[in-house]
């Protein structure tokens, strides 16, 4: 699943990104309510995680605005404010989910999975194909040309973002940010380092590259010349 954390306390929320990305899932986190609800509205997300007291808007008119435009993906949404008629509020303003602070992430993980699989499957992507090379996100499964793909969990994630940017140019920014959670480039050739061993286990061996280095701006996976 992708997640996305509306959290102003940054400990908190470099810890939640960290922790769900530990558990298998995409993460990407933002600090106020403003770009929370932008972001939110771009979609893409399968599970919201809002934190009901926010900067610029706060989290119960974040769900509300979603709900008012026809936004139905599933809310779960983080208070210090724990009283019946809080979670009340909560839920009646159109979150799906309400957990008080504090809470064991081991709960929270299972109420966000809890809620991603009250999606439609329609509406889930867990399958992302490019030629002959596919990635199932549920099995965790790679194969290209019909033969299984073996690669380490970082490489998945890796691989699972740039399919899942398939034909656009993915910056080493975005990566360090959305599979490595850096949010600079500390000048470390970490990224290098796993595309060459993901290049040597997609392509080595096809008549045809699918990953290809765009100089200077960064890396695209495609079924086409680079």
């Amino acid at each position: 699943m992708r997640v996305l954390v509306i959290e102003d306390d940054r400990e908190t929320a470099q810890f939640l990104v960290k922790a769900l990305k530990e558990s298998g899932h995409g993460a990407d986190t933002t600090a106020d309510g403003e770009s929370g609800l932008e972001m939110a509205s771009e979609g893409g997300y399968d599970v919201l995680i809002i934190d009901r007291m926010l900067p610029k808007r706060d989290g119960l008119s974040i769900v509300e605005t979603l709900r008012g435009n026809g936004d139905r993906t599933p809310v779960l949404i983080l208070s210090a404010l724990g009283s019946v008629d809080d979670r009340v509020k909560g839920l009646r303003s159109g979150g799906d989910d309400y957990l008080t602070k504090p809470y064991a992430f081991s709960e929270l993980l299972a109420r966000v999975e809890a809620l991603g699989r009250r999606l439609e499957p329609e509406t889930q992507v867990t399958r992302y194909v490019v030629g002959d090379l596919s990635l199932d996100r549920l099995s965790h499964k790679v194969t290209r040309g019909g033969a299984t793909v073996p690669l380490q969990a970082r490489e998945f994630r890796l691989l699972e973002y740039l399919m899942r940017h398939a034909g656009q140019v993915v910056t080493r920014t975005m990566l360090l940010e959305h599979v490595w959670d850096y949010h600079f480039d500390p000048q470390t050739n970490v990224i290098d380092v796993h595309i060459s061993r993901l290049r040597s286990k997609i392509d080595k061996g096809f008549p045809k590259p699918l990953l290809h280095t765009v100089r200077g701006a960064g890396y695209v996976v495609r079924d086409g010349d680079a």
